[in-house]
């Protein structure tokens, strides 16, 4: 299998080689310099069949820029196979690195399109894809909150969630949280929250464990949404009112995972943490179900922001990605860490094989 670790050699059997489609993300972030970096990695050619969907000319400019500057190892454009993707070259034109606007958000959606067309028509069993600027979108007239919206849409699928998985590099203990409420303002949060909703993520974290790693049972960790999780109602009535409630009814129904909770958000990350660091001891739990974009992502990208991967989770194929942004400010300038674009990389293989049982 798959090593979540880049220091150690990545080997799987030729059964089958996972077709990954890599989308450049937004022209004008680092997306191109983390996709260059991460397939300099010969182990990966090797092992799988990539594909990146975007534009060769943009990519062989940044690979120019990039070896006067930059004394790490790049991949060769030439030697890349690459998907030219349709866009006006007035638009191009227009693409400012280090400078999300309109154009570069427009061409990162059309990549995004095609690699999702493709892949849903059995091209690709998996898409990587690098970041984009939510901002760029809407500039270009695309009204999505993020990626993981837009491939659910064109999936035609209405039970999707964004997991994030990393591996430490301290102990080999691997961290999975989902988050039941995304990209939505803090104060629609307890609105949004209903036991409804969390049955749909649970449902989907539990289809997601036992097809993509394997796990028949297990144990989950869920949160609390109020401080301490609302102190029987001192603090928030949610969880008196239906978040006790529904696990209550949710541990009934499925027995083979023990479903602790709901526990305290400012607690809960506490035994990741040391499994994390390396206390073999602490028996953590096998998933994390977070209610909140920051209460799961703060402490994931505390522990593992150079090496964490958002895959998507119900959609018809695997979608990983690195866990950052399109950092415009270091764009260009050759210091870009591709660590998280290469884990995005290994963990799409890994699941692609998971789900073909390829061992």
């Amino acid at each position: 299998m798959y090593q979540l670790n880049q220091n150690e050699t990545v080997n799987i059997l030729d059964k089958h080689r996972p077709r990954l489609a890599l989308t450049l993300g937004d022209p004008a972030g680092i997306g191109m310099e983390v996709i260059l970096k991460a397939l300099a990695d010969s182990a990966f050619s090797q092992n799988c069949d990539i594909t990146v969907i975007g534009n060769r000319n943009l990519l062989l400019e940044t690979y120019k820029q990039l070896s006067s500057t930059d004394t790490a190892s790049l991949a060769n454009p030439a030697f890349i196979k690459v998907i030219d993707v349709p866009v006006e070259r007035e638009i191009t034109g227009q693409i400012i690195v280090g400078t999300g606007n309109a154009a570069s958000g427009a061409a990162s959606f059309a990549y995004m399109e095609y690699a999702i067309a493709q892949t849903l028509a059995g091209e690709f069993d998996a898409i990587v894809t690098a970041p984009i600027a939510k901002s760029a979108w809407k500039a270009a007239g695309y009204n999505y909150p993020g990626q993981t919206e837009l491939l659910a849409e064109k999936a035609g699928v209405d039970r999707f969630g964004m997991l994030f998985v990393a591996r430490s590099p301290y102990t080999g203990w691997i961290m999975r949280a989902l988050l039941a409420t995304t990209h939505i303002p803090l104060r629609e949060v307890a609105d949004t929250l209903t036991p409804q909703l969390l049955t749909k993520k649970l449902d989907l974290l539990v289809e997601c464990l036992e097809k993509d790693f394997g796990l028949s049972s297990g144990r989950i960790a869920i949160a609390g949404l109020n401080p301490h999780s609302g102190e029987q109602g001192q603090l928030g009535t949610e969880e008196i009112n239906w978040l006790i409630p529904w696990l209550e009814a949710e541990r009934q129904k499925r027995p083979n995972f023990q479903l602790d909770g709901p526990i305290p958000p400012d607690t809960m990350w506490v035994k990741p943490g040391q499994a994390w660091y390396g206390n073999a001891a602490v028996n953590p739990a096998d998933a994390y179900l977070a209610l909140y974009h920051d209460q799961g992502l703060i402490p994931v990208k505390l522990m593992a922001f150079d090496r964490a991967v958002n895959t998507s989770i119900g959609l018809p194929f695997v979608r990983t990605s690195p866990d950052h942004g399109t950092a415009f400010d270091i764009a260009g300038k050759g210091v870009a860490d591709a660590t998280s674009m290469k884990e995005a990389i290994v963990l799409a293989a890994e699941l692609v094989s998971q789900r073909l049982g390829v061992k």
